[in-house]
């Protein structure tokens, strides 16, 4: 398996047809490029890719086209969207009509009756729905690999993992396959991926984009949200499918993450942070990881805003967060047509769910606020917070295999402890293509803030792409 032929499907800078999100939208709007075009490519290059990257667990060929010719007859009719045409992809988490949702599960689930509220928002504002993205079992993993599909691989080395668990939507968006994806984030699983395929990952505040049918995913720990190749790429997928659906828990207020993606941000103090969260168990930060991180702060530092060593205070923030997850999986376990197809990792992780249910739970979301109080001090002080998105380089393909529960909780937890805290806490944060190791494996940086946060970090985001030129790089390409 080469990394050549897996990089015979990312564009050229000679490709005739846009490649980005904003690039295809204003191509559509302006009769230039047709959806019917657009989509077959976007088909014709899952296709070539799907036996090497395995980034799609469903394509919705016939059904995608037949959008495609029902986006230009819009179109040529004068009507304007903000997706109008566009072929996206979303995570196998989330609900398309007519299609099944496995989450990453073995077994016969029936095809759904309704879009899931993102998705919904996705067609109202125009967008054509590709396909569904794979995810491993439950989404519980920082790699994308399930005895349900096999093992999804990264485009810039395949026998790496893209990460885990928005792995198949961001093996599909750094290879070029589709402009932007949804993906879902209970623990990094956007942040992660994003940092191991250099691509922008946007986690929402909890809320920004709905959930429905479930009022809030795992107990408020997984929010959806987006993969792309660039910030406004990013923005203009997330104002798209930004919006509550009724029965919503949480209702953040409105922004405008085009808007932000386009202004120029204010000086910045910025806490550039190394420390990780307790855990009782062992973890390290690699030292390419911790480079990358340290010019990246250096960049900002030369683009005007102040970096001050300093972490934030968690406490012991896991203690809030293991029965949510572990909930959150019981709850899901139980929808699967068929348990004893369960990964026995999962089977472990919904009997923990099961004893940390009742009074456990509801003590772990009452500490919720008293958390955001600690953490939160250290926006009285600065306004973002950078961390590495990940403590080590991209996984090898098979590293979590045939390990077992405990085990494999060690090594995702010294693979990737700097993400799941936010999810605690609700709060928003974007990962940043950070720079590559010596092999030529991406890394990434995370920009996190408080409650409803995104267009400051959208802003600095943007600000640190024009000055990186993280776009212009492509799996196989310079």
């Amino acid at each position: 398996m080469s990394v050549t032929s897996v990089s015979s499907v990312v564009p050229r800078s000679t490709s005739v047809l846009p490649t980005g999100l904003v690039e295809m939208a204003a191509a559509l709007a302006e009769g230039s490029v047709s959806s019917r075009r657009l989509t077959e490519r976007t088909l014709r290059r899952i296709a070539a890719a799907q036996s090497e990257l395995n980034a799609f667990r469903i394509v919705r060929s016939e059904a995608a086209l037949a959008e495609a010719d029902a986006a230009d007859r819009r179109l040529a009719a004068g009507e304007r969207l903000p997706l109008l045409g566009v072929p996206i992809a979303v995570k196998d988490d989330m609900d398309v009509a007519g299609e099944p949702t496995a989450f990453g599960c073995a077994g016969a689930f029936a095809p759904k009756a309704a879009d899931s509220e993102a998705v919904r928002r996705l067609r109202a504002a125009g967008a054509v729905v590709v396909g569904k993205t794979q995810t491993p079992e439950l989404g519980q993993w920082p790699v994308t690999e399930s005895r349900a599909f096999g093992e999804t691989r990264n485009p810039w080395n395949p026998g790496y993992t893209p990460g885990g668990s928005s792995g198949g939507s961001a093996a599909a968006v750094a290879a070029g396959l589709v402009p932007a994806a949804l993906g879902s984030d209970g623990a990094g699983s956007i942040r992660i991926p994003a940092a191991w395929t250099h691509l922008i990952g946007v986690k929402p505040q909890r809320g920004r984009i709905s959930t429905w049918p479930e009022p809030e995913a795992f107990h408020g720990l997984t929010v959806n949200g987006v993969l792309a190749r660039t910030v406004a790429d990013a923005a203009l997928l997330l104002d798209a499918a930004s919006g509550p659906h009724p029965g919503d828990l949480h209702r953040p207020p409105r922004i405008s993450a085009v808007e932000a993606a386009g202004r120029v941000p204010r000086r910045m103090r910025i806490a550039l942070s190394f420390g990780m969260p307790f855990t009782a168990t062992p973890k390290s930060l690699d030292s390419e990881v911790r480079s990358a991180v340290e010019r990246l702060a250096g960049r900002l530092e030369a683009l005007g805003h102040e970096v001050v060593p300093e972490d934030p205070r968690y406490g012991l923030i896991g203690l809030s967060f293991v029965p949510r997850g572990t909930g959150g999986v019981r709850e899901w376990a139980s929808r699967v047509p068929d348990p004893a197809l369960l990964d026995p990792r999962t089977r472990e992780s919904a009997r923990t769910g099961r004893l940390l249910g009742g009074l456990p739970l509801r003590v772990s979301r009452r500490a919720e606020e008293g958390l955001r109080r600690r953490v939160g001090r250290i926006f009285g002080r600065f306004d973002v917070v950078l961390t590495p998105t990940t403590a080590t380089p991209p996984l090898r393909i098979g590293a979590l295999a045939g390990l077992g529960a405990m085990a494999t909780d060690r090594a995702m937890i010294a693979a990737a402890p700097y993400a799941w805290t936010w999810n605690v806490l609700g709060w928003p944060g974007v990962n940043v293509p950070a720079g590559f190791t010596t092999d030529g494996l991406p890394l990434g940086a995370q920009l996190l803030g408080g409650y409803g946060a995104e267009p400051r970090l959208l802003s600095l985001a943007a600000e640190l792409e024009a000055a990186e030129g993280w776009a212009h790089r492509w799996p196989g390409v310079g």
